[in-house]
């Protein structure tokens, strides 16, 4: 048995990093082709819905998310690379049977990120890393799907809770930036949920804090 592994959410300022593992046997590449499994980038959001329900009643999966507070309280200690490799290795001991796991390789170093993760699992395992791999192993992009489509159903249930459109929590989206900026000016602080180590967050929470010095000022 074979398993892909990927995340979604390593880079944005809002909401957790979804790491997914989905195994199957050598053979079922063909049906995932088949199926138009890719890079869940490359999907629509329905799609990407449509395909994680598929592969999640087809084949053995397994989920892992990490919190935003808990992103800001292990990188006081590690880097994301190594919080990845670790949370990576977690997902592969879960799903028993495997023998070779393709990754998305997160480090810039393929094999040193394949390195990271077999020096973390429970049993021995064959490790591929490469960059790209949601695009070169059906297996990885069902790994993909999965993960983004979690991520995707976690993102509205925070905007539920929160009361407003939080978008994608990325950096580059102006309605997640949108959405901390207001709630920071209504309440004087970040919103739940926020990655306050980001350098997007402390740079938003500066500014909030200097226009209020100089609107003091200006009385």
């Amino acid at each position: 048995m074979i398993c892909g592994v990927d995340e979604a959410g390593r880079g944005p300022v809002l909401g957790p990093l979804v790491v997914a593992s989905v195994a199957i046997e050598r053979e079922d590449e063909r049906e995932l082709r088949r199926l138009g499994v890719k890079d869940s980038k490359r999907l629509t959001p329905r799609r990407r819905e449509e395909l994680s329900g598929i592969i999640r009643k087809r084949w053995p999966y397994h989920i892992t998310s990490v919190s935003a507070d808990d992103i800001d309280l292990l990188r006081q200690e590690m880097t994301m690379n190594v919080l990845e490799s670790r949370v990576f290795a977690g997902v592969i001991d879960k799903l028993e049977g495997t023998v070779h796991a393709y990754v998305d390789a997160a480090d810039s170093n393929e094999e040193g990120f394949a390195v990271q993760i077999r020096s973390r699992l429970k049993r021995p395992i064959i490790i591929t890393s490469r960059h790209k791999a949601d695009d070169t192993y059906p297996v990885v992009g069902a790994a993909s799907i999965v993960a983004k489509a979690e991520r995707d159903r976690v993102m509205a249930e925070i905007g539920r809770e929160l009361g407003g459109g939080v978008g994608s929590g990325y950096p580059s989206d102006g309605v997640t930036i949108a959405f901390i900026e207001k709630w920071v000016d209504e309440h004087g602080d970040l919103p739940p949920y926020t990655r306050r180590s980001w350098k997007t967050a402390q740079r938003i929470l500066s500014s909030a804090k200097n226009k209020k010095i100089e609107d003091f000022g200006g009385n």
